[in-house]
């Protein structure tokens, strides 16, 4: 796990720790250990406590270990606990580390835990103009259609169009593709999650789009078309290339674009109100998201072809029975329930994480990147046909009616 992670509570309490064996002190010491009980200290101490829990980089085993010697000479006095098997490592650093503060008063122990607080706070404390960037926080100056949180471990992307149902548009295709990379690289991210504000995964491509790049080209619709294929290959992309676990959660009904990429992910978990639809015949169009593979393999020939050839609309439950969701959720425990899941996928190991999705996912890597290449020259050329710009049309013109 990256020593860039924030200090979240990956460690089991004292009384677990003499049950665990031959283990790395990076995964069982943290804040959870460095926590104490309230009411009999100086509230410096107690200040201290919450400025632990907000430490953004972790500080190493060395230090961490000293800070939890500090805090149970503090609240506890001098070590009276059983000596651990020396078999027993972890538990047998932490109790020897405890055990030679005997005879130090708990003041002097307070005193010695708020020193190596408050320099490691000073270490990482953000200046006015850098507190904006702060990953615990929305960054959003940088992007305009989607939130991007990073919190606990876990990286939350959110659609952020809910007048628009979350459709996706050009600068929505670009910011996500963005936020994936930024995610990919950032040591605080273990895992990504992509969700939808309102009540709205996503209604799917913004047809707006497309005439945008046409009057970019002069008018030119090749031009246009190509320019469309080019950007959403890149998306696309960016979910097949992204080495960390991408969780879906889908929040409320999805459509074309946000349904197809699900075959990409590693976990879906599906609110009981979420639909999934693939309308492409009634536009003219063609699958993409490399959904004319994925599909088939989630859920056999017969049932991909019904969605993608037929259009049928698949229901929370009908999804999950087909593969293309993990879990379905019950709506009115939904956010609380993805919370802890994502927490929970956020405290495991990092690397342990993104070696194993490697192990399942490289060697079908090149095999979905020639798949996106040849979804999109299809819809390249689907975008020019008079069929597609009719089907297009005819759309549109009922949109326009019911408004």
């Amino acid at each position: 796990m990256s020593s860039n992670r924030r200090l979240v509570s990956v460690l089991p309490k004292l009384s677990q720790a003499s049950r665990m064996r031959a283990r790395p002190f990076h995964s069982v010491i943290s804040v959870r250990d460095l926590s104490f009980q309230s009411g009999s200290l100086e509230s410096k101490f107690h200040d201290m406590k919450g400025k632990v829990s907000s430490l953004k980089t972790d500080p190493g085993n060395e230090v961490k270990l000293k800070m939890y010697a500090l805090f149970k000479q503090s609240t506890e006095g001098d070590n009276s606990a059983p000596k651990p098997s020396a078999l027993n490592f972890v538990a047998k650093a932490k109790w020897d580390a405890w055990n030679n503060l005997k005879s130090l008063s708990k003041d002097d122990a307070m005193s010695e835990y708020i020193k190596i607080v408050q320099e490691l706070v000073s270490t990482e404390e953000p200046t006015s103009d850098s507190e904006t960037k702060d990953s615990e926080s929305l960054s959003g100056s940088k992007y305009e259609t989607v939130l991007y949180e990073v919190k606990n471990g876990c990286c939350k992307i959110t659609l952020n169009r809910p007048q628009k149902y979350n459709a996706i548009n050009l600068k929505c295709y670009d910011e996500i593709g963005i936020a994936l990379e930024e995610a990919a690289k950032d040591d605080n991210v273990v895992v990504a999650a992509l969700t939808g504000s309102g009540t709205y995964y996503s209604a799917g491509n913004d047809l707006s789009g497309f005439s945008q790049l046409a009057q970019e080209h002069g008018g030119d619709m090749q031009k246009g078309a190509q320019a469309a294929g080019n950007i959403l290959e890149k998306f696309v992309s960016s979910f097949i290339n992204f080495l960390k676990p991408l969780i879906g959660l889908i929040n409320g009904p999805a459509v074309g674009i946000s349904v197809t990429t699900l075959g990409l992910f590693d976990i879906v978990l599906a609110s009981s109100n979420a639909t999934f639809q693939t309308p492409f015949p009634s536009l003219g169009q063609t699958p993409e998201g490399c959904s004319s593979y994925t599909f088939a393999k989630l859920m056999g020939h017969n049932k991909a072809t019904e969605m993608l050839l037929y259009e049928k609309k698949l229901s929370a439950v009908e999804a999950y029975d087909r593969n293309l969701v993990t879990e379905v959720i019950d709506q009115s425990s939904f956010e609380r329930v993805i919370e802890e899941r994502l927490n929970f996928y956020a405290s495991l190991p990092s690397n342990s994480l993104v070696y194993s999705k490697g192990l399942m996912r490289d060697r079908k890597r090149d095999k979905l990147m020639t798949v996106n290449r040849e979804e999109c020259d299809r819809l390249v050329e689907r975008w020019t046909s008079e069929e597609c710009i009719s089907a297009i049309m005819k759309f549109m013109s009922r949109k326009q009616s019911k408004m």
